[in-house]
């Protein structure tokens, strides 16, 4: 039995996976560089050289399916990295640090996905049709960082503090960094990781 039919897959879906890929990384190029108003299926089409519009229709039900795709497909990749780094250290406060130096890091060597990211942000709907708000869009890692942080408070690594604003504090001060990148001059993510990683540090260790 072959590889691909024992795994349940066909050189169909592959074709259509890579297809997808080859539209999803277009998208993110063309509004990255054009913004999401001019990020046309058209133009996406002559970004990914595909011969006709139809092609994107074909995978996506509308320009909001292919934006839902990318906003999926980039956060996948960014927990993955983090969680990944995350997961490698022993403390609490390592674990702090790896999530602040892995979610600049991942910023940093993902910059047309992030401008991505923003210029689709005013115009993402849920699936009943309402807009995110960048309090909804926190939510998930909001309620991951208190735990974090509560669970440092509980090892004794953490001194006493509010979780809920501590962590709205380190979710704002990453957010922030993903709006510079568009400046003029570009923020200068390293520096602005090893400041951010030594701020917070202070700001959460138990008192001696």
């Amino acid at each position: 039995m072959e590889p691909e039919a024992a795994a349940g897959a066909s050189p169909r879906t592959f074709t259509n996976a890579a297809r997808r890929a080859q539209i999803v990384a277009a998208a993110i190029d063309t509004i990255a560089e054009l913004g999401y108003a001019k990020a046309s299926f058209a133009r996406i089409t002559r970004r990914a050289g595909l011969s006709s519009p139809r092609m994107i229709s074909y995978h996506f039900a509308d320009k909001d399916d292919l934006m839902h795709q990318i906003v999926r497909e980039v956060f996948t990749a960014g927990a993955e990295f983090i969680g990944r780094r995350m997961a490698a250290e022993k403390t609490v406060a390592g674990r702090l640090r790896a999530y602040l130096e892995a979610n600049l890091q991942f910023l940093r060597d993902h910059p047309r996905e992030m401008l991505a990211l923003t210029e689709i942000g005013p115009h993402a709907r849920d699936a009943g049709g309402a807009a995110y708000t960048s309090r909804s869009a926190q939510e998930p890692s909001l309620r991951g960082l208190e735990e974090l942080l509560a669970a440092g408070q509980h090892s004794g690594e953490f001194r006493e503090f509010d979780v809920a604003s501590m962590a709205v504090m380190i979710r704002g001060a990453v957010d922030a960094a993903a709006v510079r990148l568009r400046g003029e001059p570009a923020l200068d993510i390293d520096t602005y990781g090893r400041e951010l990683v030594t701020a917070f540090a202070r700001a959460t260790e138990a008192e001696r």
